[in-house]
């Protein structure tokens, strides 16, 4: 029985065992084809180098894509949580790194409230008897204190008797500002004399002696005091300014070493007019350095 008759037909498959080749003109005699199994061995290798070129192309694009997201994902993240971003750094040809270098800054230093009440060209707050004694009641160190008349004047030898007058008229006093307070039977007027300059305050205070003495304050309900009788008086200066106090007693007695509530008064009022007077400067420094 010849392969060409009878029955179908099989068809040769390279790639599936135990098929059939064709034969020369359509028969069979049983001798392989070799020029076809040759073709059908080449065809095969070139298939693979093909899937195997073609599976590295795609692992490759696989990775650099995995990188890529890897990237953006950092960058994200330190965006999204506000934190800070990575710092460059130099790096020398040695492959060391040297760290980036920057010129040295400094906070301007702060401002000095006593340069602010030293010098009538800086002090421009506003300044009277209301900004320097604005309270009606008055608490130092536990005392209450009631506050009587106030006056305010540029004739600053109008209102100190004795010594003082001659002092604060040679030191170029512009203004003499004064307030009385009381309690319990005391009376004190604290004045505070204005100058242009520091170094006139400061020397005003020099000159004052014992005789140096602001005049009393009296009226509004306050009856007169420390007239002709002992009264304790104080000096200090503190910037442009100069500031005295008087204490004494409405009945006329004499002031003594053992009142110690006359004297606690006259401390009480110097520290608020020191006090007074420093705030000025606060304020002002404060203000400037607000600009």
């Amino acid at each position: 029985m010849s392969f060409g008759q009878g029955g179908s037909q099989s068809q040769w498959d390279p790639w599936k065992p135990h098929s059939q080749q064709p034969g020369d003109g359509g028969g069979d005699d049983g001798t392989p084809d070799w020029a076809a199994l040759a073709e059908a061995s080449e065809a095969r290798k070139k298939r693979r180098r093909l899937l195997f070129v073609g599976g590295g192309v795609l692992a490759t694009v696989a990775v650099g894509a995995a990188v890529a997201v890897a990237v953006m994902s950092a960058n994200g993240d330190d965006h999204a949580s506000g934190g800070p971003h990575p710092t460059a750094t130099a790096t020398s040809p040695s492959g060391s790194a040297t760290a980036p270098s920057f010129a040295p800054t400094s906070a301007p230093p702060p401002l000095d409230p006593k340069d602010f009440i030293s010098s009538a060209k800086k002090d421009t707050a506003a300044l009277g008897a209301d900004t320097l004694f604005p309270a009606a009641r008055l608490t130092m160190n536990g005392t209450v204190y009631q506050k009587g008349p106030t006056a305010d004047t540029r004739d600053c030898a109008s209102a100190a008797q004795g010594t003082l007058a001659k002092v604060l008229t040679d030191n170029g006093c512009t203004r003499l500002i004064r307030a009385t307070y009381t309690r319990d039977g005391i009376s004190a007027t604290v004045g505070v004399a204005v100058f242009d300059t520091e170094a006139q305050a400061t020397r005003a205070k020099g000159q004052a002696d014992r005789k140096s003495i602001v005049k009393p304050l009296a009226g509004g309900g306050v009856k007169a005091f420390c007239d002709g009788a002992v009264c304790r008086s104080t000096t200090n200066s503190y910037g442009r300014y100069a500031y005295f106090t008087l204490t004494g007693f409405p009945s006329g007695k004499n002031v003594t070493t053992k009142d110690t509530e006359a004297f606690g008064t006259g401390d009480d009022l110097a520290e608020f007019a020191f006090g007074q007077i420093r705030r000025r400067g606060e304020a002002q420094a404060s203000a400037a350095a607000d600009q």
